[in-house]
């Protein structure tokens, strides 16, 4: 695997090569001085370029950077399905290399960059041929920090992560797995991941990124909410399931209660007490439904069993009696009808 020094000097030495290059400026997290480095993250480049018709006409001017494995072309596949884009204005290449690094090469014309620099607090000037690149402040993540919510939102999140736990309950009494992970793992922890990243931010005074779908919590988290965080995700027996919805109901209801505390917004514990109350009689009563389809199952399997025994016993017999075998061999002698 090339290394970080390695990987810009292959970035830059194409740059400074090919004449339609004028400027190279990176972004994400390689430009962000918050987030330790380490040897997966992407280097988010850009090209200025004079126009770029022709660096879509012949792709193999990305060949100097690396041995591509997988590449993903996001223009490319939006035009491929009727959606709109603006190639002459700016392109885009994500791409895995065989030696494990990602370039996210963006192209874009001198007029998109005089549109667009530096919008991206986390922007870092790595090339500058003609001086395109207006001086910027140092690179900050101020942009992606938690933003304090409104007690409007506070309210509306809290109520949907309560709410839509009824929905999950009914999938599971009903054996609909994907539907319960869906509702579950998706519209009820979007909410959760909000409350903990509006958790963090009252104990950071929202001056922190947890990063995108709270990758950095295990940073800012205390480590007892961080491992009950951990404990929300389960396996896909229900048993399992309900474990980990009851660990997330007890996560939810700490964080809540402190983020309203903190901002001064109202928790509101008789919607968590009375969901809580449905989720366990739901709970009862699906484990009741489980283990009667689980006798219906036992049953049907000695039926299944006792039918076999008594093939297996009719097959003896014929072999045991002749007379069996030779009478089920006989033909049928039919009466005829009298004329």
């Amino acid at each position: 695997m090339r290394s970080e020094q390695e990987m810009f000097e292959t970035i830059l030495r194409l740059a400074r090569e090919e004449e339609r290059i004028r400027a190279v400026y990176m972004n994400g997290s390689r430009a962000n001085p918050n987030v330790p480095r380490d040897l997966y993250q992407d280097y988010d480049i850009v090209y200025v370029v004079t126009e770029t018709k022709p660096f879509l006409a012949d792709r193999g001017w990305l060949a100097p950077l690396g041995e591509i494995a997988v590449c993903q072309e996001p223009d490319g596949n939006d035009a491929a399905l009727g959606k709109p884009v603006h190639p002459e204005r700016s392109y885009t290449w994500l791409m895995l290399f065989k030696d494990g690094n990602r370039i996210d090469l963006h192209i874009q014309t001198r007029e998109v960059l005089a549109e667009e620099y530096g919008k991206d607090k986390l922007t870092v000037p790595l090339l500058d041929k003609d001086g395109l690149l207006p001086e910027l402040p140092p690179p900050s993540d101020e942009d992606y920090r938690v933003l304090r919510p409104s007690e409007a939102e506070y309210l509306a999140c809290c109520n949907e992560f309560w709410w839509c736990l009824n929905n999950m309950a009914k999938g599971i009494a009903r054996d609909q797995l994907p539907y319960v992970m869906w509702m579950y793992h998706v519209i009820v922890r979007d909410m959760l991941h909000k409350m903990l990243d509006w958790y963090i931010g009252v104990r950071t005074e929202f001056r922190v990124n947890v990063g995108m779908s709270g990758k950095y919590y295990r940073k800012y988290l205390p480590q007892h909410l961080y491992e009950q965080y951990a404990r929300t995700y389960s396996g896909s027996e229900y048993d399992a399931v309900w474990a980990s919805v009851f660990t997330a109901c007890g996560l939810f209801r700490t964080v809540a209660a402190a983020v309203g505390d903190a901002l001064g917004y109202p928790y509101n514990r008789e919607e968590d007490e009375n969901m809580t109350a449905y989720l366990s009689r739901m709970q009862d009563d699906s484990c009741r439904m489980q283990e009667d389809a689980g006798r219906m199952r036992e049953e049907a399997g000695r039926m299944r069993g006792d039918a076999c025994r008594m093939q297996e016993e009719a097959g003896r017999m014929r072999e045991d009696d002749p007379r069996v075998e030779a009478a089920e061999a006989a033909p049928i002698l039919r009466k005829e009808p009298n004329r």
